[in-house]
């Protein structure tokens, strides 16, 4: 696909999210073509970019319009890299992991509402996840407007959560798969960190509320009462009317704003199918908080 018209931007859900058209978004990108997207993205939150076959390479180029990416920490089997590999698929051998086996275990926490890297002291600003083999049915990503989680909450309960902090940390999403699933050189490279409990958008002031299964307790709190607290902000988010569910085709590519966004996986039949999804994750201006 070449660009063949002025791009096109189409709503997928009444609060959020849009498919962007009318750009091969697998070639270099002038500022003035990114332009669109950059405002789509800050408007929408969610991109989906159809029919974009992407290889390793096109994915990063088109992934640095938007800033500088991080580089995947020991944890990912994809350690070292600018990706975060999303799959069940060996890297040497091509064929299915056995679900007994750890790299499969530590991707349940994918299942869980989360925003990506929220436990790093300068949060994501936005995700790139490409698909590059997809299971015929199954294996589904959902996404979960923040914004509208923040707007629905009563007046009371944002002002109480305005001036919060929580501990953000790696170790308490995966915990809740197993626990003392990360090494000892994981919980080194990604101490705890303190993040806001909202985010407010630069350019058009929409605030989110910012949890997720990355944030453990309120700083300053009972801990017990703090991770309750939490957990009932996270209860009030999860409204269905809320949530976007795409269902992937191979040559998707959907950008996410970590900052307004939490998403999970769903499950699919990883015995029988193969799946494999590439993510490069932008990385953040500053620090919600200081350290």
């Amino acid at each position: 696909m070449r660009n063949t018209g002025p791009v096109t931007v189409r709503k997928l859900h009444p609060l959020f999210g849009a498919e962007v058209s009318g750009i091969d978004i697998t070639r270099p990108l002038s500022a003035r073509e990114f332009g669109p997207i950059r405002a789509a993205f800050e408007e929408h939150s969610v991109l989906l970019f159809r029919d974009q076959p992407m290889d390793d390479a096109q994915q990063i180029q088109f992934s640095e319009n938007f800033g500088p990416l991080e580089t995947t920490l020991s944890a990912n089997p994809a350690a070292g890299t600018k990706f975060a590999r999303q799959s069940n698929l060996d890297i040497e051998t091509g064929q299915p992991i056995p679900n007994d086996d750890m790299r499969m275990i530590y991707q349940k926490a994918n299942y869980f509402w989360h925003s990506d890297s929220s436990f790093k002291r300068i949060p994501s600003l936005c995700s790139m996840l490409t698909a590059r083999v997809c299971p015929p049915t199954g294996g589904n990503t959902e996404f979960l407007c923040m914004r509208a989680a923040w707007d629905a909450l009563p007046p009371a309960i944002q002002a109480t959560v305005e001036p919060l902090v929580a501990e953000h940390a790696l170790a308490y999403s995966r915990d809740r798969v197993q626990k003392g699933i990360l090494s000892a050189k994981a919980l080194a490279e990604l101490p705890p960190v303190k993040q806001r409990l909202y985010q407010d958008n630069p350019i058009n002031g929409r605030r989110a509320l910012y949890i997720g299964a990355h944030a453990g307790h309120i700083v300053g709190w009972p801990y017990d009462t703090g991770r309750a607290f939490l957990a009932e902000l996270m209860e009030r988010a999860q409204r269905p009317e809320f949530v976007f569910s795409h269902e992937w085709r191979e040559g998707d590519a959907i950008v996410w704003d970590n900052r307004a966004i939490l998403h999970r996986a769903t499950a699919y039949d990883t015995v029988k199918h193969k799946r494999l999804m590439q993510r490069t994750t932008i990385g953040g201006d500053a620090p919600t908080v200081s350290q």
